[in-house]
């Protein structure tokens, strides 16, 4: 990744008649298909913007998603903020900014036009993947009616990201963060995701929230790969770095490696002590997993041919 790749996404984010899927990113390092990144609200939330990806550049990563950080910024901002990340080699590959519920059926049009209307600032981020919510469960509906719901919304918001090259992410939150959240578990999450058929529309695995909410996370990888865009990192309890809690992290990224995720791996943890370092660490354990998976896959391959 970097001003190259970034130059790439400008240009197909700024083309709105195009229809092709986003710039996929590229590999982390060699032996690893999928890249990492920070989720920016859990670090150093008392700086500056600009501070802020400096710190993560300090880390190794090269690339950041964003929640709302920029929902004051003027023209200028958003221009110093490409200046910075493009001087640091750093992306935008996700964002939030549309908050209208995608469950309620009377929220529709507002939501499309809400779409359509924060474009222009995933422009101005270069960015083109649009993290959402479903909202809260509504009163009076049945969860058949809120899963319908957000399929038909969705399909909606998939012809808007088609036309402007955006991906739309949705993400389950486990209900011991929100028990009004209507989507919790993941399985549904994909569900929905197939239902609406569209490559515009994928699902955000957070392995943190998943965890909490009904576990057995590994088979949902394999069995989901192909509709997953992004992944976010925490450990249970806690929502920790990687090793602090019961997740195997070491097991999932050598999943990931052997099933060729290619997509992005989002650190969305809080930090016991210096950011900079666990960050580091996470980053480390990431790639000498994948790495691991690699060369058990050749040394498998190197018996096989031996015994053949």
């Amino acid at each position: 990744m970097g001003v190259c790749a970034g130059a790439a996404v400008s240009a197909a984010v700024g083309d709105a008649s195009a229809a092709a899927l986003p710039v996929p990113p590229a590999p982390e390092a060699d032996g690893v298909p999928f890249s990492l990144t920070v989720m920016l609200w859990t670090v150093y939330r008392n700086l500056p913007f600009a501070q802020r990806l400096e710190k993560v550049a300090e880390a190794g990563y090269h690339a950041v998603e964003l929640v709302d950080e920029f929902k004051d910024w003027k023209k200028e901002d958003f221009a110093e903020a490409r200046r910075k990340k493009r001087e640091l080699g750093i992306e935008i590959d996700g964002t939030c900014g549309v908050w209208i519920p995608l469950a309620d059926s009377t929220k529709r049009d507002a939501f499309l036009k809400s779409l359509r209307d924060f474009i222009p600032s995933m422009r101005e981020l270069e960015c083109t993947r649009l993290i959402m919510q479903t909202g809260n469960k509504i009163p009076g509906l049945s969860p058949e009616e809120m899963h319908t719901n957000c399929i038909e919304t969705l399909k909606r918001g998939a012809d808007i990201a088609a036309e402007n090259n955006i991906e739309l992410l949705i993400e389950n939150i486990d209900p011991e963060e929100n028990p009004k959240y209507f989507l919790t578990q993941s399985a549904e999450g994909f569900e929905i995701v197939r239902s609406v058929g569209n490559p515009h529309v994928k699902f955000l695995y957070d392995l943190f929230h998943e965890q909490i909410s009904a576990g057995n996370l590994i088979a949902k990888l394999e069995k989901n790969i192909d509709l997953i865009a992004i992944v976010h990192v925490a450990d249970v309890p806690g929502r920790h770095h990687p090793g602090t809690g019961e997740i195997n992290y070491p097991n999932i990224f050598r999943k990931l490696a052997e099933l060729r995720y290619s997509r992005y791996v989002a650190m969305e943890f809080h930090p016991l002590g210096d950011p900079v370092k666990e960050l580091r660490d996470a980053r480390e354990l990431a790639i000498s997993s994948a790495r691991a998976q690699r060369a058990a896959r050749t040394f498998e391959s190197g018996r096989k041919y031996e015994s053949a």
